[in-house]
């Protein structure tokens, strides 16, 4: 179909007169009446009632003038977005967990401006589970989470496409006035109070499943604070209220600093991949996935 005949039809019922329609869309009324006999061909039914002596608009046309008004609007809005299409300054909208967008999202956010520096992001942060589902509805058009080593891969079909953006570690790190309870050797008593996870938020089902101590309610014997949310685990773990499990990625500056000690080196460390899922007709998701593509620090 010509997106014209479209254009010709709108003038029509505007006018609702064909010689004054064709004077409207410059050209000769024979040949504007061969665009909408064209039109007709294309529908397979008449939009015109011909007369012996008059033509007519029919109303099966008429009335669905909105629609068609509605219609041409939509292809000139997509021919828009085609034509002008630039991922540098459009607007990406990623489902997250929450941890990664402490973490690792600001190290993503700065490296994608290298490359879009006017591009802008939508957040949206929830548990894993919501995640996904907002992900699968259009909501956003990316998703961002942690994937524990071993872990299958979200079981998404062929429309979606998965990179890894890099490998973190949850380790376990102690801060305020706990620093002085780590031993010598590297040890720290059980009976430590602990920051902990529930056992059916995502970080507690990877520790949950590793048996780390301090991990979970379960896994330690005086769980002073229990929360989902690492950003808080980690401000109490700085007051020194107890040991937490942390994504390395939001605490090494503090570790360096000796804010804080990681007792990776006793209580081991958990591997976590940074996954990024993106939808493949999106192109600007695209374009961010080969940019993020292996782009993250493996510490």
């Amino acid at each position: 179909m010509d997106m014209q005949w479209l254009e010709d039809v709108l003038v029509l019922l505007e006018e609702g007169n064909l010689t004054r329609a064709a004077a409207r869309r410059n050209i000769t009324q024979p040949a504007f009446s061969r665009r909408i006999r064209s039109f007709e061909d294309w529908l397979g039914v008449d939009v015109l009632e011909r007369g012996a002596n008059s033509i007519e608009v029919s109303h099966s046309l008429a009335s669905n003038e909105v629609e068609i008004r509605a219609l041409v609007s939509r292809i000139r809005d997509l021919k828009g977005k085609i034509t002008q299409f630039d991922p540098a300054s459009s607007t990406v909208s990623i489902a997250a967990q929450h941890a990664p967008v402490f973490s690792t999202f600001p190290d993503m956010a700065l490296h994608a401006k290298q490359f879009f520096p006017a591009i802008k992001f939508r957040l949206r942060a929830a548990n894993l589970r919501d995640c996904v589902s907002m992900f699968l509805r259009g909501d956003t058009t990316m998703l961002l989470c942690y994937e524990a080593k071993g872990a299958t891969p979200l079981p998404f079909g062929p429309s979606i496409r998965r990179e890894l953006w890099g490998v973190d570690y949850l380790v376990p790190v102690v801060g305020g006035g706990l620093r002085y309870s780590v031993k010598a050797n590297g040890d720290i008593p059980f009976s430590t109070p602990a920051i902990v996870y529930p056992e059916e938020s995502y970080f507690g089902e990877v520790l949950s499943v590793e048996e780390r101590h301090f991990g979970t309610p379960r896994l330690c014997s005086n769980p002073v604070c229990e929360t989902a949310f690492s950003s808080g685990i980690k401000e109490l773990v700085l007051k020194g209220i107890g040991v937490g499990w942390l994504p390395y990625s939001m605490v090494y500056r503090e570790v360096e600093n000796g804010d804080l000690i990681s007792m990776g080196e006793t209580l081991g460390k958990v591997p976590l991949s940074v996954a990024v899922y993106a939808d493949v007709k999106d192109q600007t998701s695209m374009s961010l996935l080969d940019v993020w593509r292996s782009g993250g620090t493996r510490r």
